[in-house]
């Protein structure tokens, strides 16, 4: 398999090779961050009635990123730096940590469309940038031009060589484990409305080859409400290399019920590079989250994991605690803060679909 390379600057140093031929590899969430990007929520259509009232829980969020690295937030123009500067302001950011790009976007979801950063300690460019095609999940709310060139303007901002495998792909549809292992769903990654000309071992190869990965992993559902046609990041993460939380349904009644446990089925089938099986450890589900007569897909699994942090949605019901102690036991080393999510899942996502980590090297 060939890359195609676009960088200014960098224009024979792929000569045709993929990121893992090069020695590149995506690092797993939890290891260390040089900063988080965001992209500025401005599209009143992806939070209709409710867009003023996400702006102090999404501040309070870059708070806490900046406790422990930069917050890297992609705007408009002055107007929208300044109008984001207010809400962090006022959340009590350390103003120190946050840097803003004018790069424009159609939307706020920059786990999907911003960049994928691989890194190669031992390679003359440490770190590079995968833009991987983006279609606002199978073309479900265009415009969206603007938001799939973001990794590379990105990769322009910073000097960084792009990589570009020419398929569609989310950054919220794949889940690492940090040691050659990729966790996705077919319910998304095989939907048609992605990459109908590529069969499930051809999408394997191009994750296995631009993620630098060795094997990939496969549950089939995603949770009602997810527009995204079932992102791995509602439903099962990585703790470490071989311990995942996956979210279940107490309910028999809830129409999630079933789903919930046939991922659970088929994790206990999988097994590691190594032949071990998953550790599981079972996250409820809140319980649902309605607004206008819509079942949101509200869901504990949405957090992000900063340097210091793990920043979780909660949702003012009765499962709130109980997911959080049992995020606490899975992150010893780190603080874990839930985070009012309750209006920012109108949206249709939450923390960790609005984030997209850049690591150290």
């Amino acid at each position: 398999m060939k890359s195609n390379f676009i960088s200014a600057g960098y224009p024979d140093f792929a000569n045709g090779n993929t990121p893992k031929s090069l020695g590149y590899k995506f690092p797993a969430e939890w290891e260390r961050h040089e900063a988080t990007w965001l992209s500025w929520p401005h599209k009143e259509a992806s939070w209709p009635g409710k867009l003023d009232a996400i702006f102090s829980q999404y501040a309070q969020f870059i708070k806490i990123l900046s406790l422990s690295e930069r917050v890297r937030i992609n705007v408009l123009d002055e107007a929208m730096k300044s109008f984001a500067l207010k809400h962090i302001e006022l959340a009590g950011a350390d103003l120190t940590k946050i840097e803003f790009f004018y790069h424009r976007t159609d939307d706020a979801w920059c786990r999907d469309h911003g960049p994928a950063f691989l890194i190669n300690p031992e390679a003359e460019h440490k770190k590079v940038i995968v833009d991987w095609g983006y279609n606002a999940w199978g073309g479900k709310y265009p415009p969206y031009g603007q938001d799939d060139v973001i990794p590379t303007l990105i990769g322009q901002s910073l000097h960084l060589p792009v990589f570009h495998p020419g398929i569609v792909m989310e950054g919220g549809s794949v889940e690492f484990n940090g040691d050659g292992t990729i966790l996705t769903s077919t319910c998304c990654l095989l939907n048609e409305n992605r990459n109908p000309h590529l069969n499930q071992a051809q999408i394997e190869e191009y994750l296995c080859e631009f993620y630098g990965a060795e094997q990939i992993l496969w549950v089939d559902e995603g949770i009602e409400g997810d527009d995204t046609d079932g992102h791995i990041d509602d439903t099962i993460r990585f703790v470490n290399r071989d311990t995942v939380l996956s979210v279940v349904e107490t309910n028999i009644y809830d129409e999630n019920y079933s789903l919930l446990q046939q991922n659970l089925a088929s994790l206990s089938k999988l097994r590691l590079l190594d032949g071990k099986q998953l550790n599981v450890v079972e996250l409820p589900m809140p319980g649902p989250v309605v607004y206008d007569d819509m079942r949101l897909p509200a869901s504990y699994a949405n957090f992000y994991i900063s340097n210091e942090y793990v920043i979780v949605p909660t949702y003012r019901c009765a499962a709130d605690d109980k997911a959080l102690d049992i995020i606490t036991t899975c992150y010893p080393e780190r603080k874990v803060v839930g985070l009012d999510s309750t209006d920012i899942i109108w949206g249709l996502g939450s923390f960790h679909c609005l984030s997209q980590q850049e690591p150290s090297i």
